[in-house]
């Protein structure tokens, strides 16, 4: 009551403001107007906008002052950095909230896991709020270390930062009416849901918006983002390390405005958001594509902040929390001063990791025969077909090169043994398939991070250097490896449920970029080869792929044999 008390005091002029921001052009995101005004700043929120006097003043001549911006969907653990390291990532680049799905951390710790992220996260400078994850497993077909319930579920919704529900991935299960899927949609609480619904379209979608699901972050085109905006769904426009949709969905905001369109990350590198920007590269991108500033900007804060109900979030207005950016200019988007809670950010104290959180994987010694597919003659594979820039897969059909009765990778063909190993429970399990689009001419690469379960999977030239990337990840505990030979090229150790690191910002980010280009010399295509095999685990993107459990066809909802008829499937 106090600070609200000043803060009126202040608007009306009668206390002087704890500080001014003075001189710039300040973005009104209601009118589009850039404003000649003066920003009055009482107990970290807006106070007024006019002629103000204050203790302290900012200098914004020939600045333009915005909103800071705001994440409307993403993975706090995509990064790879504990959160206090991505605050020290992303605040200098204007990004003051973010919304988070912590589903990876769920699949691994359960609701222990999250509890630990939400409570490390409270003191931050950087503002994370948190949606409910609702899908862990995101489908039967995998393997998590355990499943959420109704009960884990509830205990999180009524954490005081978590919004609603987090994204429905299960939209088969949604759309068909499941009875348990249905149930979580009915929780106290659950009544803001995010969602999760590639390629839907159609009398699906009406059935899918019909249970309450009021957004999408997996629209890749035009045709599918108007479907959604016309059944009243937001259109959550994402622009990941790998699923890149950003410039195929811009044609919404000139066809119908900015109105029920925010901007997104889902799952980004930290090496990419070093170098190209969080959502401010995703600002300048919309503007050099010709989308006007203003709007751009209303996209990556207001309308977040908006679509989750933040109130306070957003806007330069009069009691709205004092996240202001001074921009030098309206193209390259990089702040000069950022003012969180009305003051520049301090150093972040490094925080402390619990044993308990390390040590997640639990696997026995996998051996190079483990690798081994003992094949039919004659008969043809199922194979994962990777599309450039996407999470989403074809579904393929190839001969297999065989040698000896046995079915193997074949680099000259851009073939690549797959394979999930089950890490949570020491079940042992090892899905093995084959994938195509790497470009992977020898060794072997693999992760601890593999969406959502978060098994570990490997992708490989031979099944001895695939061994020895698991043997590693072992040793390190979790993490991402690039093997040649026997000899490991990179590594970046994620000892915190296989998916953190607990290094400094600088250090990964270096540790990152070297595994990538380690991959680039194993002859693999694309900029982010580690996150694009964590995705081939996930069996709620169409249209192939492949868990512990094995082959998932995502299109048909079904565990498949990796041997497969040519009449059933498209051929390569």
């Amino acid at each position: 009551m106090a600070d609200l008390v000043r803060r009126l005091a202040v608007a009306r002029g009668d206390e002087p403001a704890d500080l001014v921001v003075r001189g710039g052009r300040v973005l009104s995101v209601f009118t589009r107007e850039w404003l000649e005004t003066d920003i009055a700043i009482a107990e970290g929120y807006v106070a007024g906008l006019g002629d103000y006097e204050g203790t302290e003043e900012v200098d914004a001549t020939g600045r333009y002052v915005v909103p800071g911006f705001v994440d409307a969907h993403m993975h706090l653990e995509s990064p790879k950095l504990l959160p206090d390291e991505f605050a020290r990532l992303v605040l200098p680049l204007g990004t003051t909230a973010v919304v988070a799905d912590p589903h990876e951390l769920a699949n691994v710790l359960g609701t222990d896991g999250v509890h630990w992220l939400l409570d490390f996260c409270a003191e931050l400078p950087l503002d994370v709020y948190f949606m409910a994850s609702s899908s862990v497993p995101a489908s039967r077909f995998e393997s998590p270390r355990r499943a959420l319930n109704e009960g884990d579920l509830q205990g999180l919704l009524r954490r005081r930062r978590v919004l609603g529900l987090a994204e429905m991935m299960n939209f088969p299960g949604v759309i068909a009416g499941d009875e348990d899927e249905l149930t979580k949609l009915g929780l106290t609480g659950a009544t803001h849901v995010d969602g999760h619904a590639p390629g839907v379209v159609g009398k699906q979608l009406n059935a899918y918006a019909a249970a309450g699901i009021r957004s999408d972050h997996e629209a890749r085109t035009v045709e599918e983002g108007r479907e959604r905006l016309r059944v009243g769904m937001w259109v959550l426009i994402r622009e990941a390390s790998m699923a890149r949709n950003l410039q195929a969905l811009l044609p919404l905001v000139e066809e119908y405005g900015t109105s029920r369109i925010a901007f997104c990350t889902d799952d980004k590198d930290p090496d990419d958001i070093a170098e190209n920007g969080h959502i401010n590269g995703m600002v300048r991108d919309a503007v050099a594509a010709g989308i006007a500033p203003e709007d751009a900007l209303v996209l990556g804060s207001l309308n977040p902040a908006l679509w989750h109900g933040l109130d306070h979030l957003g806007a330069l207005a009069p009691g709205y929390q004092a996240d202001v950016l001074l921009l030098p200019d309206l193209e390259s988007f990089r702040p000069e001063v950022v003012l969180k809670r009305g003051r520049p950010v301090e150093e972040i104290a490094r925080s402390e990791v619990p044993e308990w959180v390390k040590h997640t994987v639990r696997i026995g010694p996998v051996a190079a025969e483990r690798f081994r597919i003992v094949w039919p003659n004659e008969a043809k594979a199922r194979v994962i077909g990777l599309v450039p820039d996407q999470v989403v897969t074809e579904s393929l059909v190839e001969e297999p090169t065989v040698r000896d009765g046995e079915a193997v990778a074949d680099p000259p063909r851009d073939l690549a043994k797959i394979a999930v190993i089950e890490r949570h429970l020491g079940t042992g399990r090892v899905g093995l398939g084959f994938v195509r689009g790497f470009g992977l001419e020898r060794g072997a690469l693999g992760s601890t991070v593999a969406h959502d379960a978060h098994n570990l999977v490997v992708v490989g030239t031979n099944d001895a250097d695939m061994a020895r990337v698991v043997e590693q990840l072992g040793e390190l505990g979790g993490g991402i490896v690039a093997v040649d030979d026997g000899e490991v090229l990179a590594e970046l150790p994620l000892p915190v449920g296989g998916l953190l690191a607990d290094l400094p910002l600088a250090e990964v980010v270096e540790r990152s970029r070297a595994c990538t280009e380690a991959a680039a010399r194993l002859g693999c295509r694309g900029a982010t080869p580690f996150l694009t095999m964590s995705f081939l685990a996930l069996s709620v993107i169409p249209s192939l792929k492949i868990t512990d459990q094995g082959l998932v066809d995502v299109d048909r909802f079904e565990l498949v044999p990796l041997e497969a008829n040519d009449l059933d499937h498209k051929a390569g």
